[in-house]
């Protein structure tokens, strides 16, 4: 279970509250993942926790059909979802058997309560949009 620190407790408050907030740099506008001091582009410590979209598309993933621990019932898939807003995060994919994802494939948030103070950000496939 994730234990917030004073730098990622706005992140885990936003996922309570089913927002995906990202650190946003006020020097140049870039949005960075993970949690950060200092702008990973141009270094400044300004920042502002901004709301995401919470959309994105699968950069990369894996099925993992053996879990390294009990607590995770196997097969489940573990991705690299590059958000509109640019940054990568590391996230599990739901609603869609393995099998069936595929990398550039557009995904969406979803918020699953774990614990009274944890809310999870996980992602499913969104369905194409017919003309």
């Amino acid at each position: 279970m994730p234990v917030p620190s004073p730098l990622t407790l706005p992140f885990w408050e936003g996922t309570r509250a089913h927002k995906l907030l990202l650190q946003r740099c006020r020097k140049c506008g870039a949005f960075r993942w993970t949690p950060q001091y200092l702008c990973t582009g141009c270094h400044a410590e300004a920042y502002d926790w901004t709301e995401t979209s919470g959309r994105g598309v699968i950069y990369a993933f894996t099925r993992v059909q053996r879990p390294a621990s009990p607590a995770f019932k196997a097969p489940y898939v573990v991705a690299v979802v590059r958000l509109e807003e640019g940054p990568l995060m590391l996230t599990n994919i739901v609603g869609s058997a393995p099998d069936a994802l595929a990398i550039g494939a557009p995904v969406e948030v979803r918020f699953e309560k774990a614990s009274e103070d944890i809310t999870l950000y996980l992602f499913q496939p969104v369905a194409p949009v017919k003309p």
